[in-house]
């Protein structure tokens, strides 16, 4: 799955938020954090466990979409201390 691209909520997805118990809560909560600016990686770590294959069901049923923007991860952020 290619994890560079940002997951967005479609139209479907908006009208299942309204609805938790149809696709059960770690569908649910994966469309809640699913912002059109995260990725698989950061959402993986949000939720605490591996969701590539879950998103990747998510994208199949129309609940998920590819964001148009990519994750760019700047290297100078990463290596910079933490106060």
């Amino acid at each position: 799955m290619d994890t560079s691209k940002p997951l967005a909520k479609t139209p479907k997805a908006w009208d299942a938020l309204s609805r938790p118990d149809v696709l059960g809560r770690q569908k649910h909560s994966l469309l809640l954090m699913a912002n059109g600016r995260r990725g698989v990686r950061e959402l993986s770590l949000l939720l605490g466990e591996d969701i590539s294959h879950l998103a990747g069901q998510m994208l199949k049923m129309g609940y998920l979409q590819r964001s148009g923007q990519a994750i760019v991860v700047d290297a100078d952020e990463e290596l910079a201390p933490q106060d």
